[in-house]
This record gives structure tokens, C-alpha cells and sequence, in this order.
């Protein structure tokens, strides 16, 4: 099987879907303008450091949509689709995508954001299969805070794509996978890939993939 893997946030849209939903909620008047931006760039600023704690993350990013309940939530989340994420997707993204689709590759987007941002995010790009921080439910079905299983971040991504290949009835070796990937938390996943591909690139990564000799993909410049 061939396996393209794609980061989301800032690798095949050019922001960061969860940041975006955290100022989406300011909009929105669900948070204290003040107050929740400085905590959502102390959060971001440890994610680009590599020192995020993915526990803390979750339950402060999602402690207003589960506030307001599933009906609100998903209205809520709708309107942001259609006022920030279908506005951000870029036709090189898509042709991208498309370019993995006529190969007859098996399309998976493995993200750090959790399920509820990025499951329909997933779905207006047309890739089916996603791996994201999964939220456990509590007893009357709606999100707790907390997450359910290994969260889908550094090491996390290479665990939770083991965990999917063993699903499928495959291993590492039964696949020749690519992964194309912005950030240097995601530098586990690369280094297990066949095809790592920096796509735009952090800093950090950028060393890392000219030292590796990997390939780097600047796919939105010439946006």
C-alpha cells in the first residue's frame, strides 16, 4: 500500500485550525477576549517550542464549545468552516491531495488539533481517514475535556499510526508511506516515514531536513 500522511496545520492550510478556533470563540463572545488570547499564544508559543502539554491544551481549548453543548457547538463550528477554514484552503493543497488520489494512495491527515476542529476539516479536503487528538465522552455522550487514548502529538503520531496499520491488517513494512509535515514535533513521524517531506517548514525542521537531505516544499509560496 501506498500511505501519503499529511500534517494539517500550516502543511496543508496555511494556519493553525486550532489557534484559528480559539480567536473564532473570542469572536463569537464565548471567552474572555483578554484573558483567553494571552493563555491560547502561551499554549502556541510551547507548541512551537516542542514543550506543549497536551492534557492542559485540550481542556482549555475545549472548555468553550463544550460550555455551550452539541447544538451550539456544531453551529458554531459550521459558521467557522465557512468563514475561515473553506476561505484558507489553498489550490495547491488540493492539488496536492488530488496529485496522491490519482496515484491510488491511501490519504490520511495526522494532526495534533483534536477531532471536533478537525473531523470536518478533513471532510472539505476530501481525506477520509484521520487521525486527530481523540476526546473521550463522558455518560451523556458529550466531550469531558479529557482525551481518550494516545494523543496524536510528537512520538504520540508514530503510536497512533502503528495503531491504525495493525487495524488494517498491515505493519510498517507492508506500506511505502510519505509524510509531509511543517513542524519539527513531527520530526518521530519523518524519521519513520520512507518519504519524509518538510513542507513549510518551522526553523527547526528546515535544519533538520537539509542535514537529512530531505526533500522541502514550499507549498504556499505563491500564495
Amino acid at each position: 500500500m501506498k500511505l501519503a500522511l499529511f500534517d494539517l496545520d500550516h502543511t496543508l492550510l496555511p494556519i493553525d485550525s486550532d489557534y484559528a478556533w480559539g480567536e473564532f470563540t473570542i469572536r463569537m463572545g464565548w471567552t474572555d477576549p483578554v484573558e483567553f488570547a494571552a493563555q491560547n499564544d502561551a499554549f502556541y508559543a510551547h507548541y512551537q517550542a516542542g514543550t506543549l502539554d497536551i492534557h492542559d491544551y485540550v481542556r482549555f481549548a475545549t472548555e468553550a464549545f463544550r460550555l455551550q453543548g452539541p447544538e451550539k457547538a456544531a453551529q458554531a463550528h459550521a459558521q467557522f468552516m465557512q468563514e475561515v477554514i473553506l476561505p484558507a484552503i489553498h489550490p495547491r493543497a488540493t492539488a496536492l491531495l488530488d496529485q496522491h488520489r490519482e496515484a491510488g494512495d491511501r490519504l490520511v491527515i495526522v494532526t495534533a488539533t483534536n477531532e471536533f476542529v478537525t473531523r470536518p476539516i478533513a471532510q472539505a479536503l476530501g481525506v477520509h481517514e484521520l487521525i486527530a487528538v481523540e476526546l473521550l465522552r463522558g455518560a451523556d455522550g458529550w466531550f469531558t475535556g479529557e482525551i481518550n487514548g494516545v494523543p496524536s502529538i510528537r512520538e504520540g503520531k508514530v503510536q497512533r499510526l502503528q495503531q491504525w496499520l495493525q487495524l488494517q491488517g498491515l505493519d510498517w513494512g507492508d506500506v511505502d508511506s510519505t509524510f509531509y509535515s511543517d513542524s519539527s514535533n513531527d520530526l518521530p513521524l519523518l524519521k519513520r516515514v520512507n518519504h519524509p517531506v518538510a513542507t513549510n517548514p518551522d526553523a527547526k525542521l528546515r535544519a533538520a531536513a537539509a542535514a537529512q537531505g530531505w526533500p522541502i516544499l514550499e507549498l504556499f509560496s505563491q500564495q
